[in-house]
């Protein structure tokens, strides 16, 4: 994808000196290897990439200098709306994070078989992956858990949950109810009980078995330390002993817990039981200095972790910010890349970089929506994959952060006297810094053409720094590579002729017959293209392409490919989503027939569309009982494209139907529970 205008479109810059300008530098050069150990590169989070695709951009992966890449979890997990693949509506990210067993494969990311084969991809590049795993908790559908999950639990949902399970935690200050009570409305499992605890360890080692070379522990806060206060069930807080004994080679694997910390989170008693932690106090920093231009290096200089050791992974944006508290919403992607090169060329902690959705910005957060193909190719930008490469090579190096001229809009981390990064946020920065560089000129490997001096521990340029730019400066461990192949579809590229779906669902989803896309390719004379997987097509650089609607909607995926002139290849994915369109008038009425004694008496329909998720709460509306068994319903209101789901309330013994997606709507139908 043509990074300038497509990922970086609208975004700040000086001259074309901007992070965003550098990052379409056409002199990309960048180092081979990756670190050898997770800890000392960085970590890409392939946010709701699935196996196969991951497995695809391994050389992309690796050629941008992450030493490791993250998965989403990869156990049994909720199947919503029918098993329905977008980021929010049909379907949902979410339901990774509600798992039904623990067992390797699930519907949105791919089978035991291809989670195997792409960690074996991953370690032929020396890439680590790391799994995201939930202990914690279950999905709160407790129909679909599994009887083996169950089982392992003592047998019944009394045993699998705490005891406290019954209430929702209200006092995160609260260690008792921290630990043991519904976080958000999630079933918290008994993670103390032996019979759970060897259980959830064989998936764990299946993980191993079969590639895993680390694991982050979803909501690891809510899990007790040894010194909790605990139930009364003649257990121990013993889970994370357990997590270090049972978990084939410990010592060699890369475990990181959630803690995000906000009061009586105990940092460092979860660094000291699990191996490492999240510094999400650390990123809320970085994301406040980037939004005000305010780099205060006594700031940056602390970690914000209460004293405990320097185990953490850090980041400027995660899932929980991009998701849940909107923040990103607050920084430019120039920004984002600025806090990347602080945090990444720092001695310490291990950064971990955000895939955003396909084609998200700050007025549409799900982009391309859907769950498997890549994110957004931010992340093999060549600034990224500049400062990545610096990383690796300032290996065991000491640091050095300071202001210059103690101007706090711009950031200068020195590395022993191997290298030094200097981060400019709002303004233009005269360069003459205080150096511990040996005398020598330095070339920006950022911009591939800058030349900066020192000479008698004075840093000097020709040129002030523009703003919103990043400087890296080493040439001891420095190899050149020549620059990988992009390919992509361009932002915006559809014929604004045909009715599209609103902005929140972006121009990927469409109500139209066909789809014309602009196709883009960089460093490469010609890509290919193959539409569902037919044969494959040549294409070049602004190339137009159409796609059709298959019968009765759906999706129509898209593969890109190219190579660089070394042979390296390049692999992009993007799907576009057809729908079926229709409109329901106020007036419209549907019947509803009970065909099995199981449903209660009254009988509800739940209405809902991807533009309006829902007309209310479910259940949804009361049906008019018509006789014994029969019911109907009038619309009260125009919709569009809705969805109907039939049940008899909320508790949890009703009955829906059906179980998945809603049914469309037709007319005087009579629909029957199958």
């Amino acid at each position: 994808m043509l990074t300038g205008t497509a990922v970086f479109a609208g975004c700040g810059g000086n001259n074309g000196s901007s992070a965003a300008s550098q990052a379409d530098s056409g002199g990309e050069k960048a180092a081979a290897a990756v670190a050898e150990n997770v800890a000392d590169g960085a970590i890409l989070q392939a946010f709701s990439w699935d196996f196969n695709t991951i497995r695809e951009s391994m050389p992309d992966i690796a050629a941008a200098g992450f030493s490791a890449v993250q998965t989403s979890p990869v156990n049994a997990c909720l199947e919503g709306e029918g098993g329905g693949l977008e980021l929010y509506g049909d379907g949902k990210w979410y339901y990774h994070y509600q798992p039904t067993d623990f067992k390797i494969g699930n519907y949105q990311l791919g089978t035991r078989d291809e989670f195997k084969a792409m960690c074996d991809e991953a370690h032929k590049y020396n890439v680590k992956v790391i799994v995201d795993v939930i202990a914690n908790h279950t999905t709160p559908e407790l129909k679909s858990v599994s009887q083996d999950l169950i089982n392992a639990g003592g047998g019944s949902f009394d045993t699998l949950f705490h005891k406290n399970n019954e209430k929702d935690i209200s006092d995160y200050s609260d260690r008792l109810q921290c630990t043991t009570a519904k976080m958000g409305g999630l079933p918290d499992i008994n993670t103390e009980r032996p019979s759970f605890q060897e259980y959830f360890f064989k998936f764990i080692n299946d993980c191993v078995d079969c590639g895993a070379d680390g694991f982050r522990y979803d909501t690891a806060k809510h899990i007790g330390l040894p010194d909790d206060p605990k139930e009364n069930d003649g257990f121990e807080n013993n889970f994370w002993e357990k997590m270090r004994t049972e978990t084939k080679d410990y010592d060699k694997k890369f475990i990181y817990g959630e803690v995000l910390q906000g009061g009586n989170d105990k940092i460092a008693e979860y660094i000291e039981a699990i191996g490492r932690t999240t510094a999400s106090i650390y990123g809320s920093k970085i994301r406040a200095g980037l939004q005000n231009s305010v780099l205060s290096a006594d700031t940056i200089k602390q970690y914000w972790l209460d004293d405990a050791p320097l185990n953490m992974v850090t980041w400027v944006e995660s899932h929980d910010n991009y998701i849940n508290d909107g923040t990103w919403r607050d920084l430019t992607n120039d920004q984002v890349l600025l806090g990347w090169a602080i945090i990444c060329s720092r001695k310490d902690g291990t950064p971990l970089f955000f895939s955003r959705p396909y084609h998200a910005d700050d007025e549409d957060e799900w982009g391309m929506n859907r769950i498997g193909p890549q994110g957004d190719d931010f992340y093999k930008s060549h600034l990224v994959s500049v400062v990545n490469h610096f990383r690796t090579a300032m290996i065991g190096e000491s640091e050095e952060l300071l202001n210059p001229a103690n101007d706090s809009s711009a950031l200068i981390i020195e590395r022993g006297k191997k290298g030094m990064v200097i981060v400019n946020s709002e303004k233009e920065l005269t360069v003459n810094i205080d150096s511990n560089l040996p005398d020598g000129e330095y070339t920006d490997r950022v911009d591939g053409k800058t030349v900066y001096t020192v000479k008698d521990g004075k840093l000097t340029a020709q040129k002030p720094l523009a703003e919103n730019t990043v400087v890296v400066l080493y040439n001891d461990g420095y190899t050149e590579q020549t620059p990988l192949a992009n390919v992509g579809v361009a932002k915006d590229s559809v014929d604004n002729s045909i009715p599209a779906v609103p902005r929140s669902y972006t121009v990927f989803k469409t109500d139209g017959d066909s789809i014309p896309v602009t196709l883009t390719l960089e460093n490469a004379e010609k890509g290919t293209y193959s539409i569902d997987g037919a044969a494959a097509a040549d294409f070049k650089d602004g190339d137009k392409i159409t796609l059709n609607k298959p019968a009765n909607g759906g999706v129509v995926k898209l593969e890109l490919r190219a190579q660089n002139s070394e042979g390296t290849p390049t692999y992009e994915r993007v799907e576009f989503t057809f729908e079926n369109s229709y409109e329901i008038k106020k007036g419209t009425k549907v019947y509803f027939e009970k065909t099995s004694g199981d449903w209660a008496d009254d009988i509800n329909i739940y209405i809902y569309n991807t533009e309006d998720y829902e007309n209310k709460y479910w259940p949804g509306e009361a049906m008019t009982k018509e006789a014994d068994g029969k019911y109907s319903y009038t619309f009260t209101e125009d919709w569009k494209t809705p969805l109907i789901i039939f049940n008899d309330g909320d508790s949890a013994d009703s009955v829906q139907y059906p179980d998945g997606k809603g049914l469309t709507v037709e007319p005087d139908k009579v629909y029957r529970a199958e």
